[in-house]
């Protein structure tokens, strides 16, 4: 009696151990049998980046068209142009972004360019000819290269970084990365759209050159370490069956 309870509670720790599940920490596996189809892959933008909720913007305002940039470049003008450091200006939830004398102006939704357009119309009122050049200074793509704990986020430095360069920023695909398994997860009308890419072969060298774009997610599926993992998940089953073992034997003992 005393020996099938002993095994009966043995048996319900293994059952109840966590962690137990092999593999658990890989995220979206591909499905077996699913074929993908990468040829509508998009090589090149779409469409133009719209601004978003959260992100940071900064921009840099001349009059006359700009003429004294140009001018103070050519050695034409002995003015100073004034330097200062940027000030970051954050698109809010409401989709709005307060900036200098203009209060609460909408940003989000439209391109670099249509917001340049509008600041222009809107400072034009009170200045002459403005020039206007604005940048988002918290553009970024996240790679996982393979092992889940070698994520990076990568910010955007321009708006032409490609595909190769990211992964090279992020140190390269890893041992366990399946370089025949590329995904990369972009946002287009409201929702992720996923594509798979072939890196292990010569005619994927066409994605090398793929223009990421902000905000996308870029993952090399990781080869499942079984062994390894199998290893940890016996270690305490096989602790558990000892101790197990060394009760009853001493039990037998002292029967």
């Amino acid at each position: 009696m005393i020996k099938r309870r002993l095994w009966f509670i043995v048996t319900v720790m293994i059952l109840i151990i966590p962690g137990c599940g092999v593999n658990s920490n890989l995220m979206w596996k591909s499905e077996k049998g699913v074929e993908v189809n990468s040829e509508d892959i998009p090589l090149n933008p779409e469409e133009e980046y719209k601004l978003s909720v959260d992100d940071k913007i900064t921009f840099r305002m001349t009059t006359n068209n700009g003429a004294i940039l140009i001018e103070t470049m050519s050695g034409l003008t002995t003015e100073r142009l004034i330097q200062s450091a940027p000030v970051e200006y954050l698109i809010r939830k409401d989709s709005t972004v307060e900036l200098p004398k203009l209060g609460k102006i909408v940003a989000a939704g439209l391109s670099i360019e249509d917001f340049e357009d509008t600041l222009i119309s809107q400072y034009s009122r009170e200045y002459q000819e403005p020039f206007i050049q604005v940048s988002i200074t918290n553009q970024r793509v996240i790679v996982f290269p393979g092992n889940g704990s070698d994520a990076k986020v990568i910010p955007l430095l321009n708006a032409n970084t490609t595909l190769m360069e990211v992964i090279a920023q992020a140190g390269g695909i890893t041992d366990r990365g399946k370089s025949n398994t590329v995904k990369l997860m972009r946002r287009a009308n409201g929702e992720r759209k996923v594509y798979v890419m072939d890196l292990s072969v010569m005619s994927g060298l066409k994605f090398a050159d793929m223009v990421v774009q902000a905000n996308d997610y870029i993952y090399v599926e990781p080869t499942p370490d079984i062994s390894k993992e199998l290893a940890e998940d016996i270690v305490p089953i096989t602790s558990i069956i000892s101790t197990a073992l060394l009760i009853l034997s001493v039990i037998q003992l002292f029967q």
